[in-house]
């Protein structure tokens, strides 16, 4: 049985020049990992990949055994980041979650069974009393889960969401990957791009560190290690064992 989503050997780039390279990845139906990797390592240009938005260089991307492109691509849900959105047009949370539909039917107004399914999402993601607020109106964390509403309005197989805890304090951090969990609990795929290593290595089960390439893939365990941390950061990152979990920190080297 094919993986969920597959790139074969698939270069990847703008203007003919490659990001990266000779890329091989599966992606497993259930799979509920994180991409992490410093800034300029490619990660974006992956994300492209997996969504259909960009097209290989080289190489070919499968989803379900058939090549990702056109209707198909409807079945990978996106949440961007928050600072990528315009989160000052004149637009309510409905209308955000509802954007998840815009280009499936004709006319674009919504229609009752859509509002409730919006209504709906809204109450299980929390954001059911801010649904009539006007999306610059509301905390980061409503506006997020606002974005992964209108993801998942669709009824994808997998998410792809780019730093989804990125600008929120720690609580409402804790709060969407708990979410994150229970709807990869229930079935969804999800890919996610982040810099906290250290909230990976409680709540993520898979990690794939990339740098213009997949450095390593595996538990947060078997990854975080100072060799494959430097490989990947480049930078003075240690993992340390405090009381059973594990953390990393950035250690600055000693003057002379």
């Amino acid at each position: 049985m094919p993986p969920l989503l597959a790139l074969e050997r698939v270069d990847a780039g703008y203007n003919g020049i490659p990001v990266f390279s000779n890329l091989t990845l599966r992606i497993e139906a259930g799979t509920f990992a994180a991409i992490v990797g410093p800034t300029g390592a490619g990660k974006t240009t992956l994300l492209k990949i997996l969504l259909g938005a960009l097209v290989p260089l080289k190489g070919r991307v499968m989803l379900k055994g058939e090549p990702l492109g056109g209707a198909n691509r409807a079945q990978v849900g996106y949440v961007p980041q928050r600072a990528a959105t315009d989160a000052y047009f004149p637009i309510t949370v409905e209308q955000v979650i509802l954007m998840g539909l815009r280009g499936r039917r004709l006319p674009p107004w919504p229609i009752p069974v859509e509002r409730r399914a919006a209504a709906t999402l809204a109450e299980r993601l929390g954001i059911l009393g801010v649904l009539r607020h006007h999306i610059c109106d509301v905390s980061g964390g409503q506006q997020q889960r606002a974005f992964l509403a209108r993801a998942l309005i669709s009824s994808p197989s997998m998410l792809v969401l780019d730093e989804p805890t990125a600008g929120v304090d720690m609580r409402t951090q804790q709060g969407i990957l708990k979410l994150l969990d229970e709807l990869n609990r229930e079935g969804i795929t999800i890919l996610m791009t982040t810099h906290d290593l250290n909230a990976v290595a409680v709540h993520l089960p898979d990690v794939l560190c990339f740098n213009h390439g997949l450095v390593a893939r595996g538990s947060p365990a078997a990854v975080f290690t100072d060799r494959v941390l430097a490989a990947t950061f480049g930078e003075n990152l240690k993992t340390f064992n405090h009381d059973g979990r594990l953390l990393v920190a950035h250690v600055a080297p000693l003057r002379a």
